[in-house]
C-alpha cells in the first residue's frame, strides 16, 4: 500500500491488479537487496516489441523500489512500429487504427517488471536489467505482446499436464567495425549501414584455426555471456566467413525466448563497446557471405515426471506417437506460420535447393537438408525435432508460440506425417514454403488457424506492421534495377 499526496492510503499497480506472482514478489525484495549490494546506480527496464527487440527505459536506482511496484510509463506507439522504427498506425485518429480507445493520441503503456528475469550487465558499469510485460493504464494486459500470448499458450499447455522444452542454435556474423557511418548525412531512418571488415576468411568449417582467429573477440562476448548466467552450451566457428554459432542448453519455452532477446540485445551491445559489429540479419549484402540460421530443437515433457513425451518406445521409431502428431502439425502449418519463423525479407534470400536450408515442408531422422529433423531415439531421453527454417532475426515469443500451436493441433487431431524423406529436394509431394515474405504473410492474412489461435486483433496487427515494411521496400529502387534497366533502356 502507498501514499498519494493527499495522504490517502492506495494500492500499488502491481497490487490492484493482481500482476505478479508469488515468486515474483519475493524476487523483487531479493532485487531490491542486490541494488543496494552491488551498488548499482541505475537498472534498465525493458520489454520486448513485436519484431522481439528490446525497448524500454533507464531509472537511478534510488527509483527503482517505486517502479516495482507501480511500473514504468512508455509511450504507446512503441508497438505501432515497423522494423524501420516508422510508426504504421494512424495514432491520433479515433482509436489509434486498433479501434481501441487505450491506444488513441499516443498515450502511454505501463511496463511491469518481472523480477525473476534480473541480471547485472557486466558490460555497463553499476547497471542491473529486468524483463518487462506491457499492460494499459487500466490494468488490462496489451493484447498485441508477444510474451504474453506465448505465456497464455504454456499456461493452456500446463493445464494438459505438459511442458514445452527448446534447445537453441542461433547463428550470427561477427565483424570489426570500420565506419559506424555517424555523419549526418547518414542519420536517415533507417540509418545508413556501417562498414565492416571481416574478423577470419571463412570455409575452413569448424577449424581450430578458424576459430582461433576469431577468439579474441569470441572471448570478450563469451566473458560476458556468461557473467550474466546465460546458458550457454558452445561457441562454433560456422562455415562463412566472420560467420558464429552460439547453442544454449536445453531450457523451458519461455526461459528460452527470454534468453534470446537479452543474448541477441547483449551480443550487439558488447560488440560495439569494443569496435565491433555484430548482425543476426540472415544474409548480409557483402561478397562471400553465408546465410546465418536459427535451428530450434523442441519437444513435449510430462510436467510432473519431466519424462520426454517424444522418446520413442520402439528400438526403430523415429519419435513417440505423439512426437510424430507433432511433426505432422508442424508440416500442416508450416506456410501459415512461415512469417513468424522468418519475419523478414531478407530471409528468404537464405532458402535454395540442395542447401543447408530448407525450402519445403518435410522431415526426416537426421537430414540437413529437410525443413524438420527427428533425432534422438529408443531410450534417448534428448529426443527432439529441429526446425532448420528459422530466422535469426525471428522474433521469439512467436518463433516458439507458432511451433507450438502448430504441433499441438497435429496432437488433437491426431495426424500422421507424410512418409520422412532422405532426398528433400527431389520430394515434390512436400508442401514448398514460401518464397518470400509477401507470399507468407498474404498466405498468414488468410489461413484459419492461426487467427483461431491468436484472434482476428492480432493476426491483423502483426500482418499490418508487415505489409508497411513490404510496401517500403517495394517503393525502393534498388541496386539490382539500377544494374538492370538503366543502361539498358
Amino acid at each position: 500500500m502507498a501514499i498519494d499526496g493527499a495522504g490517502v492510503g492506495r494500492q500499488d499497480f502491481v497490487d490492484r491488479h493482481g500482476l505478479w506472482r508469488d515468486e515474483q514478489t519475493r524476487a523483487a525484495a531479493e532485487v531490491a537487496k542486490r541494488i543496494e549490494a552491488d551498488g548499482l546506480e541505475s537498472v534498465r527496464f525493458s520489454f520486448a516489441d513485436q519484431h522481439g527487440l528490446l525497448r524500454g527505459k533507464t531509472l537511478m536506482a534510488g527509483a527503482v523500489p517505486q517502479a516495482l511496484r507501480n511500473g514504468v510509463n512508455i509511450v504507446t506507439t512503441l508497438i505501432a512500429k515497423d522494423t524501420s522504427h516508422r510508426t504504421v498506425y494512424p495514432v491520433f485518429s479515433e482509436g489509434g487504427g486498433f479501434d481501441m480507445p487505450e491506444m488513441t493520441g499516443a498515450g502511454d503503456l505501463v511496463m511491469v517488471a518481472d523480477p525473476t528475469t534480473f541480471r547485472v550487465l557486466p558490460w555497463a558499469e553499476r547497471t542491473g536489467w529486468m524483463l518487462c510485460d506491457i499492460y494499459f493504464a487500466n490494468g488490462r494486459p496489451v493484447p498485441f505482446s508477444t510474451r504474453r500470448l506465448l505465456a497464455e499458450a504454456l499456461a493452456g499447455l500446463a493445464d494438459r499436464g505438459q511442458g514445452f522444452m527448446a534447445g537453441l542454435e542461433v547463428e550470427f556474423h561477427l565483424f570489426r567495425l570500420e565506419d559506424p557511418r555517424l555523419a549526418p548525412a547518414d542519420a536517415t531512418q533507417p540509418a545508413t549501414a556501417p562498414e565492416v571488415s571481416l574478423l577470419a576468411h571463412g570455409f575452413n568449417y569448424l577449424t581450430e584455426t578458424r576459430f582461433d582467429e576469431l577468439e579474441p573477440a569470441l572471448e570478450i562476448l563469451r566473458r560476458q555471456w556468461l557473467d550474466m548466467d546465460l546458458p550457454l552450451r558452445s561457441v562454433e566457428v560456422e562455415f562463412g566467413p566472420s560467420q558464429c554459432e552460439a547453442t544454449f542448453l536445453p531450457m523451458d519455452a519461455m526461459a528460452a525466448a527470454d534468453t534470446l532477446v537479452l543474448f541477441r540485445s547483449a551480443t550487439k551491445q558488447i560488440a560495439r563497446r569494443h569496435g565491433l559489429h555484430a548482425t543476426f540479419m540472415c544474409l548480409p549484402a557483402l561478397p562471400n557471405l553465408f546465410a546465418s540460421g536459427w535451428h530450434l530443437h523442441q519437444s513435449l515433457i510430462d510436467a510432473r515426471t519431466n519424462d520426454n513425451l517424444f522418446t520413442p518406445s520402439v528400438d526403430d521409431a523415429a519419435l513417440s506417437p505423439l512426437g510424430l502428431s507433432f511433426v505432422a502439425g508442424l508440416i500442416d502449418h508450416a506456410a501459415a506460420g512461415s512469417a513468424f519463423v522468418a519475419p523478414t525479407i531478407n530471409a528468404y534470400k537464405r532458402y535454395k535447393p540442395n542447401s543447408l536450408a530448407p525450402d519445403r515442408a518435410a522431415w526426416s531422422r537426421d537430414n540437413r537438408g529437410v525443413m524438420l529433423r527427428a533425432l534422438g531415439g529408443a531410450g534417448d531421453a534428448g529426443s527432439r525435432i529441429e526446425n532448420r527454417a528459422g530466422d535469426p532475426a525471428a522474433n521469439p515469443y512467436l518463433y516458439l508460440l507458432s511451433q507450438l500451436l502448430a504441433g499441438l493441433d497435429g496432437i488433437d487431431r491426431a495426424l500422421d506425417p507424410p512418409p520422412p524423406t532422405d532426398t528433400p529436394y527431389d520430394n515434390h509431394d512436400a508442401p514448398a514454403l514460401p518464397q518470400s515474405l509477401m507470399d507468407a504473410v498474404s498466405v498468414l492474412k488468410a489461413d484459419g488457424f492461426y487467427r483461431d489461435r491468436l484472434g482476428d486483433r492480432f493476426v491483423d496487427y502483426f500482418v499490418h506492421i508487415k505489409e508497411a515494411e513490404i510496401a517500403r521496400f517495394l517503393a525502393t529502387v534498388t541496386d539490382w534495377e539500377q544494374a538492370e534497366y538503366f543502361e539498358m533502356f
